[in-house]
């Protein structure tokens, strides 16, 4: 995808096709089955490879504060375009709360035990890290941006400005832009430029789409990081970073959206031509089910997330009436069980992944993306393991569907049965290695450095 906010120097030209100018070459020769010679249609060589993403150099840290857990990747990117992960660290989350921070205290010392997790098993000492954003109510918006240019070419100053303006008429008292990416520019009357520079126009239009979230609620992400001793060097919508991790560039291109079922969350992200388009984040997640399951059952949260994960389907078959399972019921002995079928454990699960995914498919048509949000949904995330959830999926989404898992990343916690429950965390990690470079983030700090400092980044980067 071409660069939208780039450096001083101008993009390389692409590379000259072997057979520019060529038409289809009919090749004579074969014979049909009737005996007539028939033409074949030869397409022209394809062009070259890309070469492996270029990472930045260095060891990066990703944390991902999820509702049931904490992940923090640390590790690099590698000359193949991979990323390996160099130590991990995994512990269940504690004051977190639909994904957003209800007690500092625990939520500070949860922190603190993942991280060192993770720098123990690296041999390597973080003081900043890439945080995925669930909390403060995030909201997707799109903007357009208009500015004059008065018959001379678009300058890169040009494209700041009118992003800048489209920022200030973004602003909503109260909160604060997260992710401010260009999805497309015009000039006059031409539409869908991704790079302005050097047209000639009247009138530059900038679209933006815009991410933010309540501004106190990041405040005391902050806070917490803070006492942690962490800083934050990035923050990203979760499913964004999900969709980084387990969509390919063709998915991303064609339109695809990724459904991120966590443990108190369930978040969207839609991507087309490239690019991120639209973002929602639901309050429900798998904990609700877990919270359903033990209030059916009279049993406790970890039974029920202990049944759910071993035995627990979406759909029900025809042998789960017969099938008994055991089970501890709250103020019960240690040794006192009770049988239920499994029947009765798949229709306490059932409403409320329907639920959930009645709610995705209102947001997906009320968004108004089109062809867009029409494509293929990639379903990811711990929730997204529970057997039978995909043909469910498929029926009430209408929409085709496949399992997510982390691509081209190698030392995950888990195998890759179990990988989907770390598509964030390994999204932010490729965030922190270079992937936000393709998306040109406008909020990024590298976006809001300026003057000599900014051109100097500029250079290097596109030069690395």
């Amino acid at each position: 995808m071409n660069d939208l906010v780039v450096s001083d120097t101008q993009t390389p030209k692409r590379k000259r096709r072997a057979t520019r100018g060529r038409a289809l070459i009919p090749v004579g020769g074969e014979r049909n089955r009737g005996g007539s010679e028939r033409n074949i249609l030869k397409l022209p060589p394809a062009d070259e490879p890309s070469s492996p993403r270029g990472w930045r150099p260095g060891v990066f840290g990703a944390l991902d504060i999820g509702s049931t857990k904490m992940t923090c990747l640390i590790g690099r990117g590698e000359a193949d375009g991979s990323l390996r992960v160099l130590g991990h660290g995994w512990r269940r989350s504690r004051g977190i709360r639909n994904g957003a921070i209800v007690d500092l205290r625990e939520a500070e010392q949860a922190i603190r035990a993942t991280v060192g997790q993770a720098e123990d098993a690296a041999d390597k000492r973080l003081d900043h890290v890439v945080v995925n954003l669930s909390c403060g109510q995030p909201e997707s918006r799109l903007f357009n941006a208009r500015m004059p240019i008065g018959g001379r070419e678009v300058t890169e100053a040009d494209m700041s400005r009118v992003i800048a303006e489209g920022q200030a008429r973004a602003h909503t008292e109260g909160r604060t832009a997260i992710h401010t990416l260009p999805i497309g520019f015009a000039v006059d009357e031409t539409q869908g430029i991704l790079d302005p520079r050097g047209h000639l126009c009247d009138q530059l239009t900038a679209r933006l789409h815009i991410v933010d979230a309540a501004s106190t609620a990041l405040r005391t992400l902050d806070s917490v990081m803070m006492r942690a001793e962490l800083k934050m060097s990035g923050l990203v919508s979760a499913p964004f970073a999900s969709g980084l991790s387990v969509l390919d560039e063709d998915e991303r291109e064609l339109g695809a959206t990724v459904v991120e079922m966590g443990g108190g969350t369930t978040s969207l992200a839609v991507f087309g031509e490239g690019m991120l388009l639209h973002t929602a984040h639901l309050p429900v997640g798998g904990l609700h089910v877990t919270r359903d399951l033990a209030g059916m059952l009279s049993t406790s949260l970890d039974y029920a997330e202990r049944l759910k994960t071993m035995f627990g389907s979406a759909e029900l078959a025809s042998e789960d009436e017969g099938d008994l399972l055991q089970l501890q019921q709250i103020g019960e002995g240690d040794g006192a069980l009770t049988r239920v079928s499994r029947a009765r454990l798949v229709s306490a699960i059932r409403p409320r992944v329907e639920e959930t995914l009645e709610l995705v498919r209102d947001r997906l048509d009320g968004a108004g993306l089109g062809r867009a949000g029409r494509g293929r949904v990639v379903l990811t995330g711990g929730a997204s393991l529970l057997d039978g959830i995909g043909p469910m999926a498929a029926r009430i989404l209408d929409r085709p569907i496949r399992l997510g898992r982390p691509l081209r990343i190698t030392g995950l916690p888990e195998g890759a049965a179990a990988s989907a429950g770390f598509a964030t965390s390994a999204g932010l990690l490729a965030w922190a290695a270079g992937a936000d470079r393709a998306f040109r983030d406008a909020d990024t700090p590298e976006l809001r450095s300026s003057g000599v400092i900014r051109r100097l980044i500029h250079f290097i980067r596109d030069r690395v």
